[in-house]
């Protein structure tokens, strides 16, 4: 098991985002997370990251309680992420931004130089690493949030709607960069809408609503999943299947 949370919870105010959620990841697998809108996708990854803490429950990494550690040290032990909004340096160098992920294992320029354009070799921006982030399309921006959480060299990944604002063409490039980076080992958490993307990718799909964990199985199992239709997926996938 590499990643579990166990009943964990998080209210703003009166609304709890997420409730009592219980969920594992074994390594080498990629596991999918779907629900409606403010069903506490993202703030399941925010607690996970430690970016926000939590009101109850616990997570456990690699065999190690890391809910009440800071990001940076939950970063450190092998936990990467992307954001939905990518939200780079704009003033920096498409290799400048990796650079400051990368800075995480090493306080040596030169180290930080070599491993970042390692990861821009492997998500295809190698060739605008000295671009400034403001001349880059959004694919490029998307795959440089995807560089920035390979940087820190992390054994699971979380994917936070990658595929948002893609072209079809854009949405297939990703997915296949995504295939690549799990055969070299990485566990993958995968926050998407795209529901080609999830049927493709995951191994298992979670599906969440108003914070509370409603299904969870194979793909095919979930969008034939009474209570995942109606909730969210409607019939034209079950027409599908």
């Amino acid at each position: 098991m590499l990643l579990e949370s166990r009943d964990l919870t998080k209210a703003f105010g009166g609304l709890v985002a997420v409730n009592q959620l219980s969920m594992t990841v074994e390594k080498g697998t990629v596991l999918g997370i779907i629900g409606p809108n403010g069903s506490g996708k993202t703030t399941f990854f925010n607690l996970i990251t430690g970016m926000i803490p939590s009101d109850s429950g616990k997570v456990i990494f690699n065999g190690e309680d890391i809910t009440k550690l800071r990001p940076h040290r939950i970063a450190r032990l092998g936990v990467g992420r992307t954001f939905q909004i990518p939200a780079p340096f704009s003033k920096m160098t498409v290799l400048e931004n990796v650079m400051v992920s990368s800075f995480i294992h090493t306080s040596s320029m030169k180290i930080a130089k070599k491993k970042a354009w390692e990861v821009l070799e492997k998500v295809g921006l190698d060739e605008k690493a000295d671009f400034q982030v403001l001349n880059v399309t959004l694919e490029d921006r998307k795959r440089l949030e995807l560089a920035k959480a390979l940087a820190i060299e992390p054994s699971l990944l979380l994917l936070d709607e990658v595929m948002s604002g893609l072209t079809p063409v854009e949405v297939k490039s990703a997915i296949h960069l995504i295939r690549q980076m799990h055969r070299q080992g990485l566990t993958i958490i995968i926050v998407e809408h795209v529901m080609d993307v999830i049927l493709s990718l995951c191994d298992r799909v979670a599906v969440l609503d108003y914070g509370r964990k409603i299904a969870e199985g194979t793909p095919q199992q979930i969008v034939n999943h009474p209570e995942v239709i109606r909730a969210y997926l409607g019939e034209r996938y079950r027409a599908r299947s």
